[in-house]
């Protein structure tokens, strides 16, 4: 059993309080942080969290905590993540980690001087669904084309996603879900992208789309936004086939894959509880998670070259 401590009182911690209560006897919610004592208190009250803290250093300062997760703005991802994993706690970091590679290094280096797992918070990367469509993949033909769009509309400009200094933007937000779906899918990295964006809020992505070209004479493309109605699919083209994924992103009542129109109907399981659960074994000297360095700094490399292709308006290679 895993004793979680919450670093922040962010609205997404709730899924992952759900996701404990159903992890099978690994994971157990015992402290939330904030940087004001009486939200924490509330928070915990609400929830039936045992401690609350008045700042994030007296929870990583908790010696019943035994790991933490991270839910703070993206610009904060990367300097909390070591000075957790620095005060002796296992991190599970929401994603994304950071749009810089070298960040995302400097964390993971500051996992292994610690000797502590740290994971990127990638929950869609866990359910059953997203497991069965990249089975579906291989047996469909030559890959061909994979594309991929997560948009909403976010009209409250005060909110962090709309803020630069807080590395907000569509992108880093949802876009983000897209990129790892193009790399988990076309089973390789990005050889050359190209990115295009529209700015909005204080000067971040409102709306973003790239192209990314893969091994293979594979093509990838993806839409994101915070100005849009609702748009939430994968659509993978193959040479025998067509596969899509009308909800890939956030757990689905019931799971859903199309191929050829056929319908395939996965388990339907918490991603956060299996997320979790993962990452306790991985703790418990298991093996390690599937999202760690490789995959977080591969990530974070395709983020910051879509970027830079964007503002430079040539594609980049990577």
């Amino acid at each position: 059993m895993i004793r979680w401590g919450i670093l922040s009182t962010a609205r997404i911690a709730d899924r992952i309080l759900e996701g404990a209560r159903l992890a099978e006897n690994s994971a157990e919610i015992v402290a939330v942080g904030s940087r004001n004592i009486a939200r924490a208190q509330a928070y915990a009250a609400e929830r039936g969290i045992a401690r609350a803290h008045g700042s994030y250093e007296d929870l990583l300062a908790d010696p019943d905590v035994d790991a933490v997760y991270i839910p703070l703005p993206n610009s904060m991802h990367v300097e909390w993540s070591i000075r957790a994993l620095e005060a002796g706690k296992h991190v599970l970091c929401e994603k994304p980690m950071a749009r810089d590679p070298a960040q995302v290094e400097r964390a993971f280096d500051a996992a292994e001087r610690a000797e502590r797992v740290l994971m990127e918070a990638f929950m869609w990367r866990f359910h059953v669904q997203t497991e069965e469509l990249v089975r579906l993949v291989g047996t469909v033909g030559e890959l061909r084309y994979v594309r991929a769009a997560f948009g909403f509309h976010l009209p409250f400009l005060e909110n962090v996603r709309w803020l630069r200094e807080l590395e907000g933007g569509a992108l880093m937000d949802v876009g983000c879900y897209c990129v790892s779906a193009l790399r988990l899918i076309c089973g390789a990295e990005p050889e050359r992208v190209y990115g295009e964006q529209v700015v909005g809020g204080d000067g971040v992505d409102a709306r973003f789309a790239g192209v990314l070209r893969f091994p293979g004479d594979v093509l990838g493309s993806f839409d994101c936004g915070m100005d849009v109605h609702r748009r939430n699919f994968i659509e993978v083209v193959a040479s025998e086939a067509t596969i899509e994924v009308p909800s890939p992103w956030q757990t689905p009542e019931s799971a859903l894959i199309l191929v050829n129109g056929e319908r395939v109907e996965p388990e339907t399981v918490d991603p956060y509880a299996r997320e979790l659960e993962e990452f306790g074994r991985a703790v418990e000297g298991g093996s390690p998670p599937r999202l760690g360095r490789a995959d977080a700094v591969a990530q974070a490399r395709a983020i910051e070259a879509l970027y830079r292709s964007a503002e430079e308006g040539r594609a980049v290679r990577l």
